[in-house]
């Protein structure tokens, strides 16, 4: 038995998974011809609880994964990694575990407007493992110790998809790292974003870091790195997350303004994810001040590498 919650005139029941986000959404079945009420009574759902679950929506394909993503908003493609063929934006996330995210991030923050949700269904799991792990942001901010919430509150950080990816990932392959280069990073992007951003839908602040988050402006590269440090433990205390462990048939959403995700890469047989991303807003920091693109820039192949 779940919870009732009256969301839009409807009784919208579901169990909450961890204390301070995540619930599993019961006996709504998901697609483009779900009613507006219902529709309504999810997105505050997801606003409300930061991450939200739904079993058993095997008969789901990637065109209404996406009929459904409209219902929420303009689908948005990812800027650099090419979609699933025949579909019209969405992304495949396959993996046998050597290059799942195993990394702290909130989708694309190196762009100014970065994804308001992300919608991903299992589609092949492994025997085991491939659990992927969501932190609040919003969480993480309100139960900052009073000084440490007063200094994030005036730092910006300079977000970017150019890093050495190999130095972040030394496990990582070679035909990852050359993937990264060639693919992920074929167009570099810089954007200075807030280190607090407020939630345009629940007036939250949130803290807004992740993978992508290089430097903290105005500071050197180590002074930047202690200090993004000492928010990211805050972001992933465990009480501020929530665990999934998939089957097949689960579709999650997140709010991604107001989360970071983690995809552990503890299996060694196919996991497949199809993921359509919700086109987000630029954020606004307390002061009123806008995130900004500072760099966006094609680069020419690296012949040298994709040659090995």
């Amino acid at each position: 038995m779940g919870l009732h919650e009256k969301i839009e005139d409807i009784e919208l029941e579901y169990r909450p998974v961890a204390g301070r986000i995540g619930a599993e959404i019961l006996g709504v079945k998901l697609g483009g011809d779900l009613e507006a009420r219902t529709v309504a009574a999810i997105r505050k759902a997801l606003f409300k609880h930061k991450v939200i679950f739904f079993r058993d929506q095997h008969d789901l394909t990637d065109a209404q994964q996406e009929a459904f993503g409209k219902l929420l908003g303009n689908l948005v493609p990812h800027p650099t990694v090419p979609k699933i063929e025949g579909t019209e934006s969405a992304l495949n996330i396959v993996s046998d575990g050597t290059y799942a995210a195993n990394q702290w991030h909130t989708d694309v923050t190196f762009v100014d407007a970065y994804p308001l949700a992300s919608i991903l269904r299992a589609v092949h799991l492994p025997p085991k493992g491939g659990d992927t792990v969501w932190a609040n942001t919003a969480a993480a901010y309100e139960h900052l110790p009073v000084p440490l919430r007063e200094l994030a509150d005036k730092l910006w950080a300079l977000h970017t998809n150019a890093f050495d990816y190999a130095a972040a990932r030394p496990d990582a392959s070679a035909d990852r790292v050359k993937h990264h280069r060639n693919v992920f990073a074929s167009t570099v992007y810089e954007t200075e974003h807030p280190l607090v951003r407020v939630h345009p839908e629940t007036g939250e602040r949130t803290l807004l870091l992740g993978n992508f988050a290089q430097k903290i402006i105005g500071l050197n590269r180590d002074d930047s790195a202690r200090l993004i440090a000492i928010f990211q433990d805050h972001i992933t205390r465990l009480e501020n997350t929530v665990r999934w462990h998939w089957a097949l048939g689960d579709v999650a959403i997140w709010d991604n303004r107001a989360t970071q995700h983690y995809g552990i890469g503890d299996f060694t047989e196919r996991r497949e994810l199809h993921r359509v991303t919700i086109d987000g807003d630029v954020p606004v920091g307390i002061d009123g001040t806008s995130s900004v693109t500072r760099r966006k820039e094609v680069k020419a192949p690296d012949l040298q590498h994709a040659a090995e």
